[in-house]
């Protein structure tokens, strides 16, 4: 895990829920791919309503039935390590929208080779 500040690219895909890779969730997929790449970070959010190229909503509302809810994933790193991503995304995401941003890191605390103690909460202590 690295630690990230300063310049940075984000890559956010945004996919439906219903997508799947080899029969299981399409973003645990290309989350769990970040993360053997050793990406800096990586979170899925769940959208409440949204539409795309097929221009048909899908919407958490109750009197609507759909169940394809649009997810965006977000996934953070420098502009080398997530280019280098790129065509994983590639192979994996047959329809849906992948957008590259600049942006900046103020604070990212990664994992360290030295144990943090805990407290009696098994709370970490920096």
């Amino acid at each position: 895990m690295t630690r990230l500040t300063g310049s940075a690219l984000r890559v956010t895909v945004f996919i439906g829920e219903n997508d799947t890779w080899h029969h299981k969730p399409l973003y645990t997929e290309i989350v769990h791919r970040a993360h053997t790449a050793g990406l800096a970070g990586a979170s899925v959010f769940r959208g409440i309503e949204g539409f795309g190229a097929s221009s048909l909503i899908h919407t958490s509302r109750l009197l609507s039935l759909s169940e394809d809810l649009p997810v965006a994933i977000v996934i953070v790193d420098t502009e080398e390590r997530v280019r280098a991503f790129l065509p994983q995304l590639d192979e994996l995401v047959g329809e849906g929208l992948v957008i590259l941003d600049d942006c900046e890191v103020i604070r990212y605390v990664g994992r360290t080779d030295v144990p943090h103690e805990t407290d009696a909460k098994g709370k970490k202590s920096l």
